[in-house]
């Protein structure tokens, strides 16, 4: 009999899971190894919560402290929203 090949497509990791050498300022915040888009969100995400940024009466205002601001290039709050998209801009492909 002839064998049987596999039909099953290897997954392909998507561009989410690539991984992506933080700059500078955002390796200070989740320090300098290459990491997937998803773990440098999840990372930013942490260190807003244990230094408490989040606004108390706007949870999606994120108030930036010393090291934050250079990652959200100088600016005081901005919205989670925001955030995001700031945060990819200190990224490049590994």
């Amino acid at each position: 009999m002839a064998e049987k090949k596999s039909s099953a497509k290897p997954k392909a990791t998507g561009g989410f899971m690539a991984p992506l050498q933080p700059d500078a300022a955002l390796a200070a915040i989740v320090g300098n190894a290459p990491l997937p888009r998803t773990e440098v969100t999840k990372k930013v995400w942490d260190y807003i919560r244990e230094h408490k940024l989040q606004d108390p009466n706007d949870k999606r205002t994120i108030k930036a402290d010393a090291k934050l601001k250079a990652v959200l290039d100088g600016k005081d709050s901005v919205t989670m929203f925001e955030l995001t998209k700031l945060v990819n801009g200190h990224l490049k492909k590994g």
